[in-house]
């Protein structure tokens, strides 16, 4: 790992333990010998209140590539969710998630986080990535949030 990449990302480990949003949570990950690895992080995202989404606590991963943070970190669902914007892998397709549209080294873990999270409820219709989930938010929202809230169910908060 750069010495770059491990600086950015022990400081952003620093700033998010003394301020992260509220029912947030984002680590390293431990290796298999114990020790931290900077360059994969856990991550929840709990849903908005008010929004289908609420209730739930979405698991994520946070995977940082060399390059960091001249580029982005690849972030995946686990268990992949129900949503248009998240392929089938589990993988986000977002715009600051992506060097050749909206990245820039300059965000932040936090903000990331905070902007999967608004895109939960709000998601972008121009860039679909799961078929069956955006064609029934488009065509069925009723049905839509009924399998949101489900979801979320399922994925209550029990860190």
């Amino acid at each position: 790992m750069s010495g770059i990449c491990r600086n950015r990302l022990a400081e952003e480990r620093k700033q998010w333990r003394k301020d992260h949003p509220f029912g947030f949570y984002a680590r390293p990950a431990k290796a298999a010998d114990g020790s931290l690895d900077l360059m994969n992080w856990e991550a929840g995202i709990p849903g908005k209140t008010g929004t289908p989404w609420e209730g739930g606590l979405y698991k994520l991963k946070l995977i940082f590539p060399e390059e960091y943070p001249s580029k982005p970190p690849k972030c995946k669902f686990t268990p992949p969710l129900y949503h248009p914007n998240v392929f089938p892998s589990g993988t986000v397709c977002l715009s600051i998630l992506d060097e050749d549209k909206s990245w820039k080294p300059a965000i932040t873990i936090k903000q990331i986080l905070l902007g999967i999270q608004d895109l939960l409820n709000d998601p972008n219709a121009a860039d679909p990535a799961q078929a069956e989930a955006f064609s029934e938010f488009q065509k069925n929202r009723v049905l839509y949030e009924k399998r949101v809230r489900e979801q979320a169910k399922q994925m209550q908060a029990n860190i």
